[in-house]
């Protein structure tokens, strides 16, 4: 048997497209409007709210949100804070290939409902050489995670050790 793989013609065709940004597209001030959003379901909030043990009825019992003054269950928050951070991965730390450094300033403004759809956009606070390791750099954003209806439901903080 031979070691000679047809490759086919569409992987010949084919052009590398790195993903996401490197230091030198991390300027103070550049925004950044992430791609498509995310749809939270009854079932992302469920599954991720049993899985973490977070036994808040007001992100698992409709009756209790809604004797509490929501129109329905809340998602978690949570789940909200890691989807909107998961929205930015792609352009902000994904190119970098560096450890994550840390969150701050984390603060939900608004509660978020099944059937909502969250969407991101960061905005680069600082972008300074490291210290202790040649090459990188260290760069922080400032995220906005926003609701269907352009609400700003949480905010945050992030940094990034990131490499050439």
């Amino acid at each position: 048997m031979s070691d000679d793989k047809v490759v086919p013609e569409f992987m010949q065709k084919a052009e590398f497209w790195g993903k996401g940004n490197r230091i030198s597209d991390f300027v103070e001030g550049k925004e950044f409007e992430h791609h498509w959003g995310r749809t939270i379901n009854a079932g992302d909030n469920s599954l991720f709210t049993t899985l973490t043990q977070m036994y808040n009825p007001l992100y698992f019992n409709a009756g209790y949100a809604q004797a509490e003054g929501h129109p329905g269950i809340v998602v978690n928050p949570l789940l909200v804070f890691n989807t909107v951070l998961g929205l930015s991965v792609e352009d902000l730390s994904e190119g970098g290939l560096g450890p994550f450094v840390g969150i701050g300033d984390l603060k939900f403004h608004r509660p978020v409902y099944e059937g909502d759809t969250l969407s991101a956009r960061s905005v680069v606070i600082n972008n300074r050489e490291s210290s202790s390791k040649p090459g990188a750099a260290i760069v922080t954003w400032k995220t906005e995670g926003v609701n269907q209806h352009g609400e700003v439901v949480v905010e945050y903080v992030r940094s990034n050790l990131l490499f050439q």
